[in-house]
């Protein structure tokens, strides 16, 4: 009698279940995307440590310890913009070797390690910009060249190429934080020198991921911020640290979903600015940054659907500062 569809047997030779799936018998995979890709990662790319780096560790977020190497950038790189897939990481933009902003888009295969590969080129060269991510598309918006510009810009990341136009910010400006659910990417803050007499701003907008346009006003953060380090899981996003008027370990909340001012989640173990978050489901990391004049080798974490302070996490394998304001992770909340 043949099988019907959805049938089960266990293979005698191989020591397999399978399943009929009306063609033919196929394996039942027998394991969980964590023992695929070795959990949620979180990755650090590039930075400044007395001079730029090219440096990428890496940490498994449900954990606690010390960073790891994982490679090299395909140059080194301060104050980028990165973002990702649940399998791809990408960085883009920031200050090269000679300090001049640069157009480039690199990308990592999150679950192994080894150095970055060219995936194309912005529509322009900037630095001190930001990023979000959906599962197929990276956003990246905003930054400097030398102008403060509004300007959005996405790829696909599952192939390579160059950037194309989105739409505008609601406010040109550089040095902002960012985060995203499956369907919203926020942009949180950032500097305008060219605005008086505030030149620091607490402004939020946001975009939908999957269409092109415009962004919309959001609501406002508690404080006037740029450079900290933002995150984010699917419902909320979390934007730590500032630097002007001065350096600060506030972390600030907001709810992706709904329309709204931030409001206070607690504080850093440390008050530091230039430094990148990364976060899982559950956990939201910050790594690096710089604290005074002392550039540290600082991560910390809070869970995110709770308030209160910051934990030790461990330490970077390199102190640095200069770091991507949200980092590269395969378990962020735009996934």
């Amino acid at each position: 009698m043949p099988a019907s569809p959805g049938a089960l047997r266990f293979n005698i030779d191989s020591n397999k279940l399978e399943l009929f799936d009306g063609n033919q018998w196929t394996e039942i995979v027998a394991s969980s995307p964590d023992s695929q890709t070795g959990g949620a990662r979180g990755v650090f790319g590039g930075g400044y440590s007395g001079a730029n780096l090219n440096t990428i560790d890496y940490i498994t977020i449900s954990s606690t310890g010390n960073a790891i190497s994982f490679g090299n950038l395909t140059a080194v790189r301060a104050f980028a913009a990165s973002c990702a897939s649940s399998t791809r990481g990408l960085i883009a933009g920031g200050i090269d070797g000679p300090n001049a902003a640069t157009d480039t888009i690199s990308f990592i295969t999150i679950s192994s390690t080894g150095n970055a590969a060219s995936f194309g080129s912005l529509t322009q060269a900037l630095n001190y910009g930001t990023a979000v991510a959906s599962s197929t598309r990276g956003v990246f918006a905003i930054g400097a060249n030398p102008a403060y510009t509004n300007a959005i810009e996405y790829v696909t990341i599952a192939s390579t190429g160059n950037s194309v136009d989105f739409g505008d910010t609601t406010q040109g400006r550089a040095e902002a934080g960012s985060c995203a659910s499956s369907t919203r990417g926020v942009f949180l803050g950032g500097l305008n020198p060219g605005l008086a007499p505030n030149q620091l701003l607490n402004i939020i907008d946001y975009i939908t991921i999957s269409t092109l346009g415009n962004a919309a006003d959001f609501g406002d953060l508690i404080n006037l911020k740029e450079q900290g380090g933002s995150c984010s899981n699917s419902i909320r996003g979390l934007y730590a640290g500032k630097e002007n008027p001065a350096v600060s370990n506030v972390i600030e909340y907001i709810t992706i979903a709904s329309n709204g001012n931030a409001s206070d989640f607690g504080d850093l173990t440390q008050a530091r600015n230039q430094l990148c978050g990364v976060a899982s489901p559950t956990r939201a990391v910050w790594g690096g940054g710089i604290s005074g004049p002392t550039i540290v080798n600082t991560i910390d974490y809070v869970t995110i659907m709770s308030t209160g302070n910051a934990i030790d996490f461990g330490d970077l394998t390199v102190a640095r500062r200069r770091l991507p304001s949200s980092g590269i992770s395969n378990a962020h909340g735009g996934l």
